[in-house]
C-alpha cells in the first residue's frame, strides 16, 4: 500500500501577504522572517525557509467536520512557495530529519490511529496506518511543537 504527501495550495495563502500587520493579526497571523535553518518548515514547498526569506505564521484549521478532532494550528508559509507535488511514496526533505507525530482518521474523521515516528520511518509508518483499510487519511504533525505539518492519502 503506498501513500502521496500532499502540499498546501499557495493561493490559499498569496492574498495575506499584502495585508498590513494589524490586518493579518486580526485573522490569527504574523509576518516573520527566517533567522535559521531548519526552523520555518513551509507546508506550500514541503521546504525549510532560508535565512531571510519571508513568510506568515499563520493558524490553520487541517480538519474540520463535526467530529471531536476538529482541529487547527499553526503553520508556516513562505512567500511566494511553489507548491510541491511529492510523488507517491516520497517522503519530502523537511520531514526527513523531525520527530512526527502520526494521525490516521476515518472518512468521519475519527481518529483510530496515532504513532510517534522519526522522519527516516515516516514511509513505514504511514504504509502501516493505511494497511487499515478504515483510515482514509493521515495527519502529520511536527511532534515537537505540535504544529500540523501535511496530510497524506493512499497514493
Amino acid at each position: 500500500m503506498t501513500f502521496r504527501i500532499h502540499a498546501m495550495d499557495y493561493a490559499w495563502f498569496a492574498p495575506l501577504f499584502e495585508l498590513s500587520d494589524a490586518a493579518l493579526l486580526a485573522q490569527r497571523a504574523l509576518r516573520r522572517v527566517a533567522d535559521a535553518k531548519p526552523g520555518y518548515p513551509c507546508r506550500v514547498s514541503l521546504q525549510d525557509a532560508e535565512v531571510g526569506e519571508r513568510l506568515l505564521l499563520l493558524n490553520y484549521r487541517h480538519l474540520d467536520g463535526n467530529t471531536p478532532y476538529a482541529a487547527t494550528h499553526a503553520i508556516f508559509v513562505r512567500e511566494g512557495a511553489e507548491q510541491a507535488h511529492p510523488a507517491p511514496g516520497e517522503v519530502p526533505p523537511v520531514m526527513r530529519h523531525r520527530l512526527l507525530s502520526l494521525r490516521g482518521f476515518d472518512a468521519g474523521r475519527m481518529m483510530l490511529r496515532a504513532e510517534v515516528t522519526e522522519g527516516a520511518g515516516l514511509a513505514n509508518a504511514l504504509e502501516a496506518m493505511f494497511d487499515d483499510r478504515a483510515v482514509e487519511v493521515v495527519h502529520i504533525h511536527y511532534a515537537g511543537p505540535g504544529c500540523f505539518a501535511g496530510r497524506a492519502t493512499r497514493g
